[in-house]
């Protein structure tokens, strides 16, 4: 509740009840008299008038006292003083309520006393007039006392006022000094804050203009390392096909060279029986044989010749193969659109686009869903994703061999190939890889016969293969017997010397010919892990590797190259909302996408190309 101001102060009422003995009711009580006029004060005849209004004056004052009761705090103990003066007000009018309250109560008693005793009714109207009189004497001296005390309130408020006057003109003027002093101190500061930041910016603008110098410098360097490399690659490029020409024309001349071999073997066989038939001619026929001797050996040194260069050549092309290899990139991602099923919800696929379909095929669009703006306006989200190389649905596993068929050849030239398939449970990995046209047995097929037709150059091939999986953060041979398949422990090591990544005790299978690499992958795929999930009726529950060492060794040159060739089919990754696996499938689930989170910090530590960068290889196997 809030304190109480001059302006409420009630005006305080004295009565005073005197109890007088009952007279005869046959005359009726005096009258009140008029009331006293209220004066100003006891030395002025000037009758208060209506404007005069006391109230209004205080509650202006008080109104002024709040205004600037938050400029000072001095002015507070003033005002507690008119607190307290209040609080004597109140309890004096508090006194005057009791006192009014007790004539109420007497003046019931009276009146009951009356209506109970008729008889006494005269004297009773007497004591009432008494009564009366007493009264209106108290009211006089009451509103006496109340003048007096309303005059010395204005006194005092005047006083407070002037007071607060006083103070609030000291206030404003030590307010006034204090805020200049502090605008100078203000400015001054300004001045110096200003001074330090253009030196700051002085300082930036120079860093920034040396920067950016140095950076137009680097990028000039890049721009000739980049002009350096185009020009190289083109000059490797232009290389490339005179040694593919030369390489055709040297395949052309040997074969014309094999055939005119032969035909001067058959030509030698039959000179040298007429010769045995000749021998005792004369000496014409003898220097006839020697010039056709003479003409054989000649003939064989330039078969020698021609063999020799071919095998120059096939070692040229070997390191120029690889070297065009590395500039299309170590690390390549290809994308292939599997077609929609039968069995797939018509509403359920993707709308997927094609932009450079007619000419690189890299690239490929996903429609979003429509979405209605508020305004009402419809829209589609379009998400663009870029590779190496996109094939569409109608694609066949030939198609996406015929890519990959060059990364072949370079396992056969001694380098170190991997070849990850990599898509949700059910995208269709395994029938690229493993299918009867898949990326195995097509790149087992290539080997094979390219390694026929380098036979004629000096080239021998041994085969070696073997089969694993990576289940649950375990290796299992699936060339091994089934009932020791998770039974043996299998740890991966790599010899830093040899640079050479080896599984121990697995089973390694000599592969002599395409129906035992066949043979092989049947066995595989009956111990392959697999299981039925919400997303996929035949999910497989691990990571499969198909590891293919190759061993070359040319008789003729002494040269020796050993590659090796993974194929990887890796487990699809799920959404456990989508799959819904629960128990040994919920593990297999959190195995297979942490798995693969690991293997895709791997390939984006290799893909930074940063030398000594570490790359975390044993996050997981």
């Amino acid at each position: 509740m809030d304190p109480a101001t001059p302006s409420h102060i009630p005006k305080p009422i004295h009565k005073a009840v005197v109890t007088a003995p009952a007279r005869s009711p046959s005359k009726s009580p005096k009258k009140a008299s008029a009331p006293t006029p209220r004066y100003l004060n006891r030395n002025t005849n000037t009758t208060a008038t209506e404007d005069f209004n006391v109230d209004d004056r205080l509650e202006r004052i008080q109104s002024e006292i709040e205004e600037f009761k938050t400029k000072f705090d001095g002015a507070t103990t003033e005002s507690d003083g008119l607190k307290e003066m209040v609080g004597v007000y109140k309890a004096r009018v508090a006194e005057l309520d009791s006192m009014k309250t007790q004539l109420t109560s007497t003046i019931e008693t009276l009146k009951s006393d009356l209506s109970m005793n008729q008889a006494d009714l005269t004297s009773a109207k007497a004591q009432i007039t008494a009564l009366s009189n007493l009264l209106e004497d108290s009211k006089r001296h009451s509103q006496i006392q109340l003048e007096d005390a309303q005059r010395r309130h204005r006194c005092e408020l005047e006083e407070s006022r002037h007071h607060a006057k006083d103070t609030v003109f000291e206030l404003e003027r030590k307010y006034s000094i204090e805020r200049e002093d502090l605008e100078r101190r203000l400015n001054k500061g300004l001045e110096e804050e200003k001074v330090r930041y253009l030196q700051d910016l002085q300082a930036l603008n120079n860093a920034r203009a040396k920067s950016q110098e140095e950076m137009e410098g680097e990028l000039e360097r890049q721009k000739k390392q980049m002009d350096s490399v185009e020009d190289e690659l083109r000059k490797l490029r232009a290389d490339l096909a005179c040694e593919k020409n030369l390489n055709s024309d040297l395949r052309v001349k040997l074969s014309e060279s094999a055939s005119h071999t032969i035909s001067l073997e058959s030509s030698i066989r039959s000179l040298r029986a007429h010769v045995e038939f000749l021998e005792s001619d004369n000496k014409s026929q003898s220097h006839a044989f020697t010039d056709l001797d003479n003409r054989l050996q000649n003939a064989i040194r330039a078969a020698e010749e021609a063999n020799e260069k071919l095998r120059t050549e096939e070692t040229l092309r070997r390191k120029l193969h690889n070297q065009v290899q590395e500039l299309k990139g170590n690390i390549r991602v290809f994308c292939r659109i599997r077609p929609s099923l039968e069995s797939d919800p018509v509403d359920s696929s993707a709308r997927i686009t094609y932009p450079d379909n007619d000419s690189d095929s890299k690239e490929v669009e996903v429609l979003g869903p429509e979405e209605k703006n508020s305004l009402g306006k419809i829209s589609t989200k379009t998400n663009a994703f870029s590779f190496d190389r996109v094939f569409r649905p109608e694609s066949m596993n030939a198609d996406v061999f015929a890519e990959i068929s060059q990364l072949v050849q370079s396992a056969l030239d001694g380098y170190n190939v991997c070849i990850f398939c990599y898509g949700q449970t059910g995208s269709g990995k395994t029938f690229t890889m493993s299918a009867q046209d898949g990326m195995i047995p097509q790149a087992v097929n290539q080997i094979y016969d390219t390694a026929k037709t380098l036979e004629e150059k000096g080239w021998k091939y041994t085969m070696e293969g073997s089969f694993i999986e990576v289940y649950n953060e375990n290796i299992n041979d699936l060339l091994g017997k089934p009932d020791e398949l998770d039974k043996k422990k299998h740890e991966i090591r790599h010899d830093m010397q040899k640079c050479k990544t080896t599984i121990t005790d697995i089973t390694t299978v000599d592969l002599d010919s395409p129906n035992k690499v066949e043979s092989v992958l049947q066995s595989a795929a009956s111990n392959r892990s697999v299981a039925a999930t919400k997303a996929n009726e035949r999910s497989s529950r691990s990571h499969s590797v198909f590891i293919l060492k190759l061993t070359g060794e040319n008789s003729t040159t002494g040269e020796r190259s050993e590659g090796t060739l993974n194929l990887v089919d890796l487990a699809g990754s799920e959404r456990l909302s989508h799959s819904q696996a629960k128990g040994e499938r919920l593990k297999e689930t959190q195995n297979i996408n942490k798995s693969l989170s690991c293997l895709g910090d791997v390939i984006g530590a290799l893909g930074q190309g940063k030398d000594g960068g570490h790359i975390p290889y044993r996050n997981s196997k």
